[in-house]
């Protein structure tokens, strides 16, 4: 999952090298959260317009982890 969101990312960025992924223990309703960190000038191309690119790979983290019966979330740091 992790090298999912990191492969997704750096689709997006200009700056590949400043992608970096942290992610969080399973909270109390077993939903992990991955922390999407980019370089600062890159945050619109990955946010894009009105939420929309985040939109779309929170959706793709979701699909991809119910096929392993998992719960994620994404948040962009």
């Amino acid at each position: 999952m992790k090298d999912l969101l990191i492969a997704i990312a750096r689709g997006l960025v200009e700056d590949p090298s400043a992608v970096r992924v942290d992610v969080d223990e399973p909270d109390e309703e077993g939903t992990v959260v991955y922390h999407l960190h980019v370089a600062e000038n890159d945050m619109g191309r990955v946010i894009g317009k009105q939420g929309r690119i985040a939109k779309a790979i929170r959706v793709v983290m979701r699909a991809a982890a119910t096929r392993g019966n998992e719960k994620v979330s994404v948040e962009i740091d």
